[in-house]
């Protein structure tokens, strides 16, 4: 694995938001929620930690990179489990809402 590797992936994500963000404005200030709340910045950055010093004497700087982006991934997905469903842009879908 490769540094330009995660930077392609880490890239995607963010085209990925940008689209959401086209699609429906608000939805990448939902997306980068996790960057004000505490508890997921803690839990990315140990993540990051433990992964980039467990792969760096394996694979050096990439280790570092892929760390970072699992990091990041970590935070996300732990913010997201927290929030309800109103903040993760459900509002309006469903069988409820007549969809």
């Amino acid at each position: 694995m490769s540094v330009m590797t995660a930077l392609v992936a880490a890239a995607a994500l963010v085209c990925r938001a940008a689209l959401l963000e086209w699609r429906e404005p608000g939805a990448g200030r939902r997306m980068g929620a996790f960057l004000t709340d505490r508890r997921a910045l803690a839990a990315g950055l140990v993540t990051a930690v433990l992964l980039g010093a467990a792969g760096w004497s394996r694979a050096g700087i990439a280790a570092v990179a892929w760390a970072a982006l699992a990091g990041v991934l970590v935070a996300s997905l732990t913010a997201a489990g927290r929030r309800g469903p109103e903040n993760r842009g459900l509002r309006g879908r469903g069988p409820e809402n007549g969809c």
